[in-house]
């Protein structure tokens, strides 16, 4: 549909709102429906547009409350409150919400000039591979705050927290690209000491939805007492939320009733062990020499990069990473890491 012909849909349908709320009585609330017109006319339109349009709703709304007929007047000052506050809070989420899409379109704009510039196709492999989880948590935030806004009447505190999620992965996805590069740049890791069962807790925080939606078991044994990790945390959590991803695709093709997946941490002398023992389809014979290595994959759409990425990544930080077949299906991943105060060792 042109743009021209959209516009003037747009016109009509508020032109209708303002119709029906000005002529029934002060108890009906049509003025909240601004709010679905402000939704659906986001991508339309630019932030100087929409707060435009925003300010505009509020006065069609106040305007219906001075030339409404009959109807009890209290209730017509309450129910323009909150058509009020509907419309500003849709227009805030909005603005929030194209502005965590944008800086999920820089990342990828940032990923293609750095391929471009640097001619470095290793990196932009590993950075697509490790920021393609952020982006789709991004991409699936959005739709559901779309959803909750969208509902009668729109349910703006779910939509808050979907915002609130957009722009955590957003600022993930960035951190991601600048840990990867700086990882290939062969610079060294930003180590500091940290809460490791605090940074674990965070990533299974993230992939509680995935785990859910495939029926997944999930079992936490977090040591008490653990001493402060020392190593790069953004880092670290990468490791984490790879191998749980990778736990999550091997328990696809086991049945939901023994999809199993097991999460720990431990002290290990004078480091920490973390654990993640799943009941997926395992590790095949003469599999284990190659989980490691860069672009060797078993999976048809894999690209052979996350382990690599993922060992790399705990050795510069001083520590070490290995698998192990279990005896029945399933496979376990260790990886361990030097606790603050402690010299890091292979």
């Amino acid at each position: 549909m042109p743009l021209v012909l959209r516009i003037a849909l747009i016109v009509a349908v508020m032109a209708a709102i303002f119709a029906v709320d000005t002529t029934t009585r002060y108890e009906v609330a049509a003025a909240v429906f601004y709010a679905v017109v402000i939704l659906t006319t986001a991508r339309l339109l630019g932030r100087r547009a929409l707060v435009a349009l925003c300010a505009a709703c509020v006065v069609l709304t106040v305007a219906s409350l001075v030339f409404t007929p009959h109807g009890d007047l209290r209730s017509g000052l309450i129910n323009m409150g909150i058509s009020v506050a509907a419309i500003v809070m849709t227009t805030w989420l909005v603005l929030k919400m194209e502005t965590a899409r944008a800086a999920a379109h820089e990342a990828q704009a940032q990923l293609l000039r750095i391929a471009r510039i640097k001619s470095l196709e290793g990196l932009t492999t590993s950075i697509a591979h490790e920021v393609n989880q952020p982006l789709a948590a991004i991409v699936t935030s959005g739709n559901a705050c779309q959803r909750w806004l969208a509902q009668e009447p729109p349910n703006l505190e779910r939509a808050r927290q979907a915002l609130e999620r957009i722009l955590a992965d957003a600022g993930r996805a960035s951190g991601i690209i600048a840990r990867v590069r700086s990882l290939t740049r062969g610079e060294p890791p930003q180590r500091s000491a940290f809460d490791f069962n605090d940074a674990v807790q965070e990533v299974l925080a993230l992939s509680q939805a995935g785990m859910e939606i495939n029926h997944i078991a999930l079992t936490v044994e977090l040591a008490d007492g653990l001493p402060p990790a020392l190593a790069d945390r953004v880092q670290v959590q990468q490791v984490v939320g790879n191998l749980l991803l990778n736990a999550i695709e091997a328990l696809g093709p086991v049945p939901a009733a023994a999809r199993r997946l097991r999460v720990e941490s431990a002290r290990d002398g004078e480091a920490i062990l973390f654990t993640v023992t799943d009941s997926g389809v395992g590790i095949v014979p003469g599999m284990s020499e190659h989980l490691f290595d860069a672009f060797w994959t078993t999976k048809d759409e894999g690209i052979g990069v996350g382990l690599s990425i993922s060992r790399a990544i705990i050795e510069a930080n001083g520590g070490r990473i290995w698998a192990e077949p279990l005896v029945q299906d399933g496979a376990v991943f260790h990886f361990r890491l030097p606790a603050a105060g402690a010299e890091p060792r292979p």
